[in-house]
């Protein structure tokens, strides 16, 4: 057991409660006991328990009438039924009604302790699903992306106000800017958060694979179809479906999804079951899809079905306000993940993050704040773990460092550093000194020397 689980045991029977709670605190069960179902009721009214073992005949409130009042309370409670052999039928009864399982008297000790097992293993296993549910909406969630910028900021305004509608939204940018975040904070700001998210990337998947992915197939529909299996529109049936790289669709399944869309109802591979689903489809490309409409590569209903909302991810070099809050993010989480000690960049460092351009956008960034982690020997990433010296992808406005007609006395660049961070943090010193990995009142002194301070 990964925690302590508490059972309530009831049965008006006492020597076969005592036996009962001896044994299952013997397991190392924390056990609490009633004598009735009406004490039951109170006590899950009071308190909550793992597990009830409960016996179907009491004198006064029975196990069939405590659990149907139990469920009403609190129905996530699993509820084992006891009962004697020639009462079966109705312990049957009890499992359609909402009961875990039953045990017949004699209880049979191995039984017993296998089904409380699997009943806690279930509980386990629920309360795992959500934390990793509230770990992606956390995940997901608007706070948690990192966006100082102007753009980015009115972005995030429009995710907000598209998310709660049904409408379906088409995601575009680059590579690595983000797209699949803006479409977990879509769903997850949205009606359907309690619901699935499920993502599938169009280009990793074969044409022949595809359509089995999203719709599901049946037993014996193809060569290695051993069973029947559900497709990805099933599993986000009352949620949402993240279709990223849509624009890699084959023109044959774009027709299919198309149907989808507009029919809202789905057929397996091989058959003929028409299933509705109630699914809110979101999709993200790096391509243009009305040049691939002219092209002729990509159906045009099909992309006025899809482009009822169309959320433009900027390219990192962009929104260069981002760059210094998202580096040091990640610096932080790697830092730590590495087992470093590690407080930021230096102004050096940070001014070539702000220079270079970001081919890989925000992806990029990422690999490249890890790298500097990993390569780092002190107390700050300097431009030699960063390793960034492609001069053709250093923003023309501000020439690279090191180039013939830039060369600049390290004050006057540790100067720049500064006073952009500050700008980027919309003058908070105590985030920008943060940010650079310096002391509030080492900025302070900077600033007094630069006359922003007096």
């Amino acid at each position: 057991m990964t925690k302590n689980f508490s059972i309530l045991v009831v049965d008006d029977d006492t020597s076969h409660r005592t036996m009962l709670a001896t044994l299952l605190t013997g397991w190392g069960y924390t056990i609490f006991e009633a004598n009735d179902g009406e004490p039951a009721i109170e006590m899950v009214t009071d308190r909550y328990f793992d597990l009830i073992l409960m016996d179907i005949r009491m004198l006064k409130v029975s196990g069939l009438e405590a659990m149907e009042r139990i469920n009403k309370i609190n129905p996530a409670i699993p509820i084992i039924i006891m009962t004697a052999y020639s009462s079966i039928e109705t312990a049957v009864g009890a499992l359609k009604n909402g009961a875990y399982d039953y045990l017949t008297k004699p209880i049979d000790f191995d039984k017993l302790r296998l089904t409380i097992e699997r009943a806690t293993e279930r509980q386990r296993l629920q309360e795992e699903n959500q934390r990793l549910r509230l770990s992606l909406k956390g995940q997901f969630d608007r706070q948690n992306i990192i966006a100082r910028s102007s753009v980015m900021t009115q972005l995030l305004d429009t995710v907000a106000q598209v998310a709660t509608s049904e409408a379906t939204v088409l995601i575009t940018g680059e590579s690595g800017t983000g797209k699949e975040l803006i479409a977990g904070a879509t769903h997850y700001n949205s009606t359907r958060r309690e619901g699935p998210f499920v993502k599938i990337n169009c280009a990793a998947i074969t044409e022949s694979l595809l359509e089995s992915e999203l719709f599901g197939h049946e037993k014996g529909s193809f060569t290695g179809a051993q069973r029947r299996k559900e497709g990805k529109f099933i599993q986000a049936h009352r949620g949402s479906i993240f279709l990223d790289e849509v624009s890699e669709m084959p023109l044959s399944m774009q027709v299919k999804l198309l149907r989808v869309l507009q029919e809202r109802e789905i057929t397996r591979v091989g058959g003929e079951d028409v299933i509705p689903i109630d699914v809110r489809v979101i999709t993200a490309t790096n391509k243009n899809l009305a040049d691939l409409v002219r092209e002729g590569k990509f159906r045009e209903d099909l992309y006025y079905r899809l482009n009822v909302v169309d959320l433009y991810l900027p390219a990192l070099r962009e929104r260069r306000d981002d760059i210094p809050p998202i580096a040091q993010h990640y610096l932080q989480s790697l830092a730590a993940k590495n087992r470093k000690e590690i407080s930021g960049f230096t102004p050096e460092a940070m001014d070539l993050l702000v220079r270079y351009r970001w081919p890989g956008n925000v992806r990029e960034l990422i690999n490249t704040v890890e790298r500097g982690v990993v390569l780092c020997q002190s107390q700050y990433v300097g431009i030699e773990s960063l390793r960034l010296m492609e001069e053709e992808q250093m923003d023309p406005v501000r020439p690279a460092s090191g180039s013939p007609d830039s060369i600049k006395p390290l004050e006057e660049v540790e100067k720049e550093a500064i006073l952009f961070t500050l700008d980027a943090t919309g003058n908070n010193k105590s985030e920008t000194a943060r940010q650079l990995g310096i002391t509030r009142k080492t900025l302070h002194k900077k600033l007094k020397t630069y006359g922003v301070m007096p």
